[in-house]
């Protein structure tokens, strides 16, 4: 396909990355610092859509329940859900609409993330 195509405009492109530009603290509904998040989309909510999710470590994320599916990626790093079920790097995880549960990082992690929407 042999098509002419002009640049792509400034506005219709934005480059994030994980290790250079700044994330912002997610703050759940309890009005409690619960992470950091560097989103890709700007007109999505922050913890919503695609974005990359930051666990210090020691961090322990507030109870929730998923009122949508999630999925996520491990990029580093470690977590644990509250059951005892660990994830690292290369896991893709998926949890069903309707699971509660919350997860700890013994060394801290990085993760991409996507929900369709925020959930606190």
């Amino acid at each position: 396909m042999s098509t002419e195509l002009g640049p792509i405009k400034d506005r219709d492109r934005r480059v994030k990355n994980i290790h250079r530009d700044g994330f912002v603290p997610f703050i759940d509904g309890k009005g409690r610092h619960d992470g950091d998040v560097l989103q890709a989309n700007p007109d999505n909510e922050t913890g919503s859509g695609f974005h990359v999710y930051r666990m210090d470590p020691g961090h322990t994320t507030t109870q929730h329940v998923h009122t949508n599916g999630e999925e996520f990626l491990i990029l580093e790093g470690d977590l644990v859900d509250h059951d005892g079920f660990k994830y690292g790097p290369g896991d893709l995880v998926w949890l069903r609409e309707g699971t509660e549960h919350y997860s700890y990082s013994p060394n801290g992690c990085l993760i991409a993330v996507y929900l369709p929407a925020a959930e606190f």
